[in-house]
């Protein structure tokens, strides 16, 4: 059962990166900055899912903004990885495309949950 779009899209989009990292590590047999994408790209879902159990607003606020630090950190390494011939023009834009659409969605979630100290 779905929790939220956000978590739906992320959840999607970590499928998307460990099949990316995996082919990443077969065919260009690179292991480093793939294990960096891997690492960012399936923990915006993994915050998304802590999101969801949060136990108070400020709780629920701080795992999104987590996760969308990571679509953040998640487009970096894509760039990167598109910048040093490991993906293809291609691939990267589809990926950054998904990747810039659950941040978006992050974003417009945590403006609108935060809690300001002010």
């Amino acid at each position: 059962m779905s929790k939220s779009i956000a978590y739906d899209k992320s959840y999607k989009l970590a499928i998307r990166i460990v099949n990316c990292c995996k082919w990443i590590r077969s065919n260009k047999s690179e292991f480093i900055l793939s294990k960096q994408l891997l690492r960012s790209g399936t923990s915006i879902g993994a915050n998304m899912a802590e999101a969801n159990g949060a136990i108070s607003d400020a709780d629920f606020s701080a795992k999104v903004s987590i996760a969308y630090k990571e679509c953040r950190e998640t487009l970096y390494w894509l760039s990167l990885l598109k910048d040093t011939d490991y993906i293809t023009e291609e691939s990267y834009k589809s990926l950054h495309k998904d990747t810039d659409e659950v941040a978006r969605i992050l974003f417009s979630i945590f403006k609108t949950t935060r809690i300001d100290n002010n």
